[in-house]
């Protein structure tokens, strides 16, 4: 007993454990296909921005006036100034744990061990990079403050340093020079180029991070990309529009020297969620549900035809992977109308 069960076998994706042929029949189908050997990849292209990323906004933490700010579009590196209160520099650092308090001798935690890695990869030596800001660290902290124009005090006061994933590129100046310093100051991003698209929740397959993707520009060239970053958005509601639950993922592109002469633009981002080399495939239409279970397809043989139970793999552009007892490329199975 059987039925046509295409629509169910896409979105359920499974097979019998049997693979007993049915009884053989002698009602043809309407429409037959060939099984094909081939390789199936489930890929997916859906529109993207190509920009900088999300910005983040820098709030100083140092009392005193803003007197100096970058320009839109700077680039700012380790241990150069992201802007400057009463002249002096509020030093940009790499990290991902937020500078929260004073650093001192005797302080300990990963904000110090966070720190110490920051000084030794700028060229100070004579400590241990560990979670104890000891004298030796002080020592060293004293001549990075006479390096900054700073006063040699061997303390790291709250808001003297920012810390960033990496280099960071200005977005927009927030606040004036002249206003005062502890407020927002200013928003970055990263500073390489990143595609960012929007997918529906139903494309949540398609979102692997590091996974490899190509990218379409406007010239009709094509780059390389890998996703670096995946997580789930919630649009609010605006006015009749419901809210909506999006996956926003980010690809970080492989040569930079493509998107020479691109800033903001939009591109084409080709997913590939899965891929199966050298299988037997049949259309989705082929499959049939069957009553006990499971999925087969109609073999046709001469003017007879009998069902075989079939495990079913990937789905990808309308054909389905299959395998079954007897089943071999070249064979001819139906398609119900």
């Amino acid at each position: 007993v059987l039925a046509a069960g295409a629509a169910a076998a896409a979105a359920q994706g499974r097979g019998s454990d049997s693979g007993e042929p049915a009884d053989r029949g002698s009602a043809t189908p309407p429409a037959t296909s060939k099984i094909t050997r081939q390789t199936l990849v489930d890929s997916e292209s859906e529109s993207g921005s190509l920009g900088y990323g999300d910005a983040v906004t820098v709030t100083g933490k140092l009392p005193g006036t803003l007197t100096a700010l970058p320009a839109p579009d700077a680039v700012v590196r380790r241990g150069q100034a992201l802007f400057r209160v009463d002249d002096t520099p509020v030093v940009l650092l790499y990290g991902t744990l937020p500078a929260y308090r004073v650093l001192a001798t005797g302080v300990k935690g990963a904000d110090v061990e966070q720190f110490e890695r920051n000084l030794a990869a700028l060229g100070f030596t004579g400590f241990t990079v560990d979670k104890v800001f000891s004298a030796s660290t002080a020592t060293a902290v004293k001549k990075w403050q006479k390096r900054l124009g700073l006063p040699q005090t061997g303390r790291v006061e709250l808001g003297r340093v920012h810390y960033a994933a990496g280099a960071v590129r200005i977005d927009a100046a927030i606040a004036a020079i002249g206003d005062g310093a502890a407020t927002g100051v200013l928003s970055y991003t990263g500073s390489d180029r990143l595609v960012t698209v929007e997918l529906p929740v139903s494309g949540r397959r398609l979102a692997r991070k590091g996974a490899a993707v190509t990218v379409r520009l406007p010239d009709g060239r094509t780059a390389p990309g890998t996703i670096v970053a995946v997580r789930t958005v919630i649009r609010p509601a605006e006015g009749n529009n419901p809210a909506q639950t999006k996956i926003k993922v980010q690809v970080a592109m492989a040569a930079a020297k493509t998107l020479a002469g691109l800033d903001q633009a939009t591109v084409d981002v080709a997913f590939e969620a899965g891929k199966r080399d050298g299988v037997l495939t049949v259309p989705v239409a082929a499959l049939l549900a069957l009553a006990e279970g499971g999925y087969g397809v109609q073999v046709v043989d001469g003017g007879t035809t009998r069902v075989v139970a079939v495990e079913t793999g990937l789905f990808a552009g309308g054909r389905v992977e299959v395998s079954g007892e007897g089943l071999a490329e070249g064979m001819t199975v139906g398609v119900p109308s």
